[in-house]
């Protein structure tokens, strides 16, 4: 005789804590994802519009939700600001680490120097290989 074994009400809080706790990373997942491929579609589009510093602070803003993005996936959290994202590619995932350590400063040179095409362009190739690396099409 095969019975099922009912949870108590400690296991039951459990349980639906962990489904929450699933819900709560699935929607930050959707959110990063989406914003990142909005941020991906602005840099394109200014891109177009030779609007080259939009398409710098646009790319890398893409850049940094699909990294992000791929934090959550792989640590199951993402940072929540510049320096504890360092500080977690850095000692968890370099290759996307020297991604942001080499773009960092032209997106923070963006508000005071006129970028370049090639730049963006650069910007551009670099957030796709981290969206690629977050299992993201863009």
């Amino acid at each position: 005789m095969n019975k099922e074994r009912k949870l108590d009400g400690p296991e039951i809080e459990s349980t639906k804590r962990e489904d929450e706790m699933g819900d709560i990373k699935k929607e930050k997942e959707n959110i990063l994802e989406k914003a990142g491929k909005e941020y991906y579609s602005g840099g394109e589009d200014e891109l177009k519009k030779e609007r080259y510093n939009s398409a710098v602070v646009l790319y890398f803003k893409a850049l940094i939700s699909f990294g992000d993005l791929f934090l959550l996936k792989k640590l199951g959290k993402s940072p929540s600001s510049h320096a504890e994202r360092f500080r977690l590619t850095q000692k968890k995932f370099p290759e996307v680490y020297d991604i942001l350590d080499k773009d960092f400063p032209f997106y923070q040179d963006s508000y005071n120097k006129i970028m370049s095409k090639e730049l963006a362009e650069v910007i551009r190739d670099d957030a796709k290989t981290v969206a690629e690396k977050a299992e993201i099409k863009v």
